[in-house]
């Protein structure tokens, strides 16, 4: 696909999820949640991004972003959460929320099939690289207004999806893992005139923790 072409359903598909891909990963190193080294750079949206070489976090990271482009295809993803917690204390210390919007006449809940749709977007893919690179950054400078994180942690991936959506056996419920009294901060969004993306870190306030 060229930088003029025309973008459609499948296409913006693969563009979301790549920057899911992405965006989790910036997440686990600038929050610290994986050692540095085992991160390796790479060049992405204009921009130097780094990716995990760890060979089982990118077998689970595959796993999700193949299942998430699954429900995007059928307009069935409502958000995706990456949830950081302490990991002694279980608490949930950051939730970085990625809402999933169709734009209007992108998709009808008639016309469930991807295969079957027409939809185009005629915006560039340059032009999403840029409004995607914003966001990249945001993460980055992210370690400037979020609290230190003052214990080892994990992570955690949330999808949202509709009721009628099909979820494999293997996935299962899980508690939103809100935070109470959190404080957030809304980050930039891009479309690629099928999919909208709204993004926002909400995290525990330095002075609740339990130090």
């Amino acid at each position: 696909m060229t930088k003029d072409a025309q973008i459609n359903l499948k296409g913006s598909v693969a563009i979301v999820s790549d920057f899911f891909f992405t965006a989790i990963n910036s997440i686990l190193y600038q929050r610290g949640i994986y050692m540095p080294e085992t991160f390796k750079r790479e060049t992405k949206y204009g921009l130097t991004v780094l990716t995990t070489t760890d060979q089982g976090l990118l077998k689970y990271l595959d796993q999700i972003v193949k299942q998430v482009e699954e429900w995007l295809l059928y307009g069935d993803v409502q958000r995706l959460v990456v949830v950081v917690s302490g990991a002694d204390s279980g608490e949930t210390l950051e939730r970085w929320q990625f809402n999933v919007t169709i734009e209007d006449g992108a998709a009808s809940g008639e016309n469930k099939n991807p295969n079957n749709s027409t939809v185009t977007s005629n915006k560039s893919v340059k032009e999403i690289h840029n409004e995607i690179q914003a966001i990249i950054r945001q993460i980055t400078a992210s370690v400037t207004f979020l609290p230190l994180l003052n214990e080892p942690c994990t992570f955690d991936l949330l999808v949202y999806t509709s009721k009628d959506a099909v979820v494999p056996t293997k996935w299962e419920d899980s508690d939103p893992c809100y935070i109470m009294n959190s404080q957030e901060v809304k980050l930039r969004s891009f479309t690629t005139k099928i999919h909208k993306i709204d993004s926002l870190v909400a995290y525990k306030e330095a002075d609740e923790w339990d130090l």
